[in-house]
């Protein structure tokens, strides 16, 4: 996030985004909601990063700096919302859960931006309704200020399958394996299989998004099967991942 930009309104609008395509460091004045239609959306921000897949909808708060990615073709609706109104009263970024009444709202409302219709008010007003029941997910990776928990993290994000304990990972760092437990919990407010959990998961939902085959995938990502890569996977997001929708 090398050049970020000042964007006063947040766009209301559907657009489409190429696997692998970024959009660079910005911030609204407004409030923003952003839903990957199709593929799998990643948000980045100083604090941390999120992966949403189509079941989910990233809350992006105005003023705060984020980046976009895009993991498989990705269908992006992006919906803005006035600074004064903030139906879910969230001031960081967060994962919502996308209802399937939810998805067509959002998919409809961004696709006539300019429709200042009264049924278009209408529509925007069940919108908000469904906002503000849209329970919240816990998939946010954070990112760590600590020197030492930067070193470890950044070992298990090349590669997310190392399954060294951490402990093994603290003699390669330099640190005990108490110092880095308790450095987890009070920079990321997580434990460190919690983070680990969190970090493959956000990398299957990108292999996913590139077909990636399940077995493949639950191999890459460190689990020590397909069935358990699977049960984890349906506990976090409600569905398999040979089920999951990626387009």
């Amino acid at each position: 996030m090398t050049q970020i930009r000042h964007e006063p309104v947040a766009p209301t609008r559907t657009q489409w985004l190429a696997p692998g395509s970024a959009i660079d460091a910005h911030r609204h004045d407004d409030h923003q909601i952003v839903y990957a239609g199709r593929g799998v959306l990643g948000v980045a921000t100083s604090a941390g990063s999120w992966v949403a897949p189509g079941t989910r909808a990233i809350w992006v708060p105005a003023g705060t700096m984020h980046a976009h990615q895009a993991h498989g073709e990705l269908e992006l609706h992006l919906v803005g919302l006035p600074a004064t109104e903030n139906p879910l009263s969230l001031d960081t970024p967060t994962v919502l859960a996308v209802s399937p009444l939810l998805r067509e709202l959002i998919v409809a409302y961004t696709r006539t931006p300019d429709d200042d219709s009264p049924e278009r008010a209408r529509l925007r007003a069940v919108l908000i309704d469904q906002l503000r029941v849209s329970p919240q997910q816990p998939l946010h990776l954070p990112t760590p200020s600590s020197p030492l928990l930067r070193a470890v993290c950044d070992i298990l994000r090349a590669d997310p399958a190392d399954g060294r304990t951490l402990a093994e990972l603290g003699r390669e760092v330099g640190a005990s394996d108490r110092t880095l437990s308790r450095l987890f919990r009070r920079d990321l407010g997580m434990t460190f299989p919690q983070w680990r959990t969190q970090l493959r998961l956000h990398h299957a939902l990108v292999l996913l998004a590139g077909r990636t085959p399940v077995t493949a995938v639950a191999h890459r990502c460190g689990w020590s099967s397909a069935s358990a890569f699977i049960d984890v996977f349906r506990r976090t997001f409600g569905h398999t991942p040979g089920s999951h929708s990626i387009g």
